[in-house]
């Protein structure tokens, strides 16, 4: 059925643990110690919108800083840098080794994330994007591993952009850890970035799968408050799928195509009308119905888009899942930035499962 649209690390002996510099619990008088803004605390340069990016030297950091240098200047936003280093090492009862310069390696950490913001903020994909000098700039460095630092920081900010991948040990993951984590525990937005920025000429709409759920209507949401930033136009695409149901006692047969397709437009359309009413900056959006599997579908329409918004988990049977099957293919397989948004109460969520998964180890 074709689219119709409408403009509206090591083994062997036991380890050894040598405990280095550690947010949770820490002296604060230690030299080692990074100071952390809590949660709750005023923004880091005053009311400003807050953007969060990690940062580790790999190629998909740095797309990720200069995305978030050019989402920072787009919003108004301050960017919090964060490069993590390794405050707790492991040593092998087999070897003999010194304690750590902490106090050195972090400052190490520090310096060389403030050159890759140097490098960053002269990146070619930058040229167009006014604002971007004038961003101000916080470089964390931090002890703490990086999803877990991510995650907490995540809070109170207005997005948080990842590398689709760093320097972890499995490098054939197309979707590395911390990414992972942070698109599953974020307290807010997560982008997630793939390969090299591209400068901004006519920007590719934004695209966005909407199926009704909470967190699909945060998504819309969002892709419309982006689309408004930069120019863009709005495509809304939702996904059905129609598959005869039998065993040897009944059978349900399913409406046809087209009563299903026009269904599914029509709904799709009101929702649209619903997260659009009242809003005098709305861009222009195009509505679209398609038959096939929902990840599948918004991948293949993300080809010429300018970001990909998914919510964080939609009409799903797993309702104990933090982040669903559809968000996880398209930060995975889409080919631009992908966009994860989850509804307001999520937050609550994601907050008891961070805490989880901090306490359990």
């Amino acid at each position: 059925m074709p689219p119709v649209g409408t403009s509206v690390p090591a083994t062997g002996s036991h380890p050894r643990r040598i405990v280095g510099a550690s947010r949770r619990g820490a002296d604060p008088a230690r030299p080692e110690e990074v100071p952390v803004t809590d949660a709750g605390a005023p923004r880091p340069d005053g009311d400003r919108p807050r953007v969060v990016v990690g940062v580790d030297g790999s190629p998909p950091a740095r797309a990720a800083l200069v995305t978030a240098l050019g989402e920072a200047a787009d919003r108004g936003a301050a960017l919090e840098v964060v490069a993590c280093y390794a405050g707790e090492l492991y040593l092998m009862t087999s070897m003999v080794a010194t304690a750590p310069d902490l106090a050195g390696l972090r400052e190490d950490t520090a310096a060389r994330a403030r050159e890759l913001v140097a490098d960053a903020r002269g990146d070619a994909a930058l040229e167009a994007v006014p604002g971007v000098g004038d961003v101000p700039v916080d470089v964390v460095a931090s002890p703490e591993p990086a999803a877990h630092d991510l995650v907490d920081r995540s809070a109170g900010a207005d997005l948080l952009v990842v590398g689709n991948r760093g320097r972890g040990a499995v490098r054939s993951a197309v979707l590395g850890s911390v990414a992972l984590h942070c698109v599953t525990a974020a307290r807010c937005p997560v982008l997630v970035v793939h390969g090299t920025p591209e400068q901004r000429t006519a920007p590719g709409p934004v695209v966005v799968g909407v199926d009704g759920s909470p967190a699909s209507r945060a998504a819309l949401n969002a892709a419309v408050d982006e689309a408004a930033r930069i120019g863009a136009d709005v495509e809304v695409l939702a996904a059905f799928s129609l598959d005869d149901a039998w065993s040897d006692l009944w059978t349900v047969v399913l409406p046809p195509v087209d009563q299903v397709y026009g269904q599914v437009l029509r709904r799709t359309r009101a929702v649209v009308d619903e997260v659009l009413a009242g809003r005098t900056d709305a861009p222009d959006v195009r509505v679209l119905a398609e038959e096939g599997p929902a990840g599948e579908l918004l991948v293949a329409r993300a080809r010429e888009a300018s970001v990909l918004v998914v919510g964080g988990r939609g009409h799903s049977t797993l309702r104990g899942l933090l982040v669903g099957s559809v968000a996880l293919h398209c930060a995975v397989a889409a080919p631009c930035p992908v966009l994860v948004v989850h509804p307001a109460d999520r937050a609550v969520a994601a907050a008891e499962h961070a805490g989880a998964v901090a306490a359990a180890g």
